[in-house]
């Protein structure tokens, strides 16, 4: 007799945090990965309901532990920051990734790319970028009338969703920020933050100096007011003195215009 089989319910489900591939081929593609990710943290640190992560897997899906993807980098408007074994939408209010990144590498080529646009088509990806450093190649696609079509020049396009500014040039990709500022590796982000130190306690030791300088002014002016003073004091003196002296003589009978 054939035994009847027994949907197994979802909550019994395993939903894997990693699916073993590694996050990165080589050291290009993890700089890259880590330069998007990072800066896009920087852009919206202030946003509370904007969660960014770096290769997490993405489960659309109740139900489903196979149909998912771990993009490089994803951005989730409308979700909190926080930490996540992985991205089960259905716990995150169903909102999907609105904006996602792949960076290419020799073992993840454009037919890998692919297979992923034709996941975050269906799964509801507002955009879709590929960079492939390589070949300092960038192809992006972006959601009109319901599906993802791709962008015809990524030279100036500015990401709907997260206002930055893509410029491809003839060596490697650049990046900006909606202020204008460029996307930094970790290291000239460090560099940067040592140079506004070294500015600070430049301008530190400036004002210091101007308050020693102002201070010094300032003693200089008391000095020379306690001794106009004390010239005062003493012509005051003087003159009590010669007054003095010129009561006594004419108390004698001197006539001091004799004298």
């Amino acid at each position: 007799m054939v035994q009847p089989l027994i949907a197994k319910a979802s909550s019994d489900i395993i939903y894997p945090d990693s699916d073993g591939q590694l996050m990165a081929d080589n050291t290009k593609q993890f700089r890259w990965i880590v330069v998007i990710k990072e800066n896009l943290e920087l852009l919206f640190a202030n946003q509370p309901d904007v969660f960014v992560a770096g290769d997490l897997l993405w489960y659309p899906i109740e139900g489903n532990n196979t149909t998912r993807q771990a993009p490089d980098t994803m951005v989730v408007f409308g979700r909190p920051k926080g930490d996540r074994g992985s991205y089960k939408q259905w716990k995150e209010d169903n909102i999907p990734p609105q904006v996602v990144f792949e960076i290419l590498s020799p073992g993840n080529r454009l037919a890998a790319m692919a297979k992923k646009l034709q996941f975050y088509r269906r799964w509801g990806v507002e955009e879709y970028y590929v960079y492939d450093p390589d070949d300092n190649e960038l192809i992006g696609w972006a959601r009109s009338n319901g599906d993802l079509e791709v962008i015809d020049e990524m030279a100036g396009w500015v990401s709907p969703r997260l206002q930055i500014r893509f410029e491809p040039t003839s060596d490697m990709l650049k990046i900006y920020r909606p202020d204008g500022e460029p996307f930094l590796t970790f290291t000239e982000l460090a560099q940067l933050r040592e140079q506004e130190r070294q500015r600070a306690e430049q301008e530190r030791q400036r004002a210091e100096q101007e308050r020693q300088r102002a201070e010094q002014e300032r003693q200089r002016a008391e000095q020379e007011r306690q001794r106009a003073e004390e010239a005062l004091t003493q012509l005051e003196i003087e003159r009590r003195r010669n007054e003095a002296l010129a009561n006594r003589l004419r108390e004698l009978g001197v006539n001091l215009e004799d004298i």
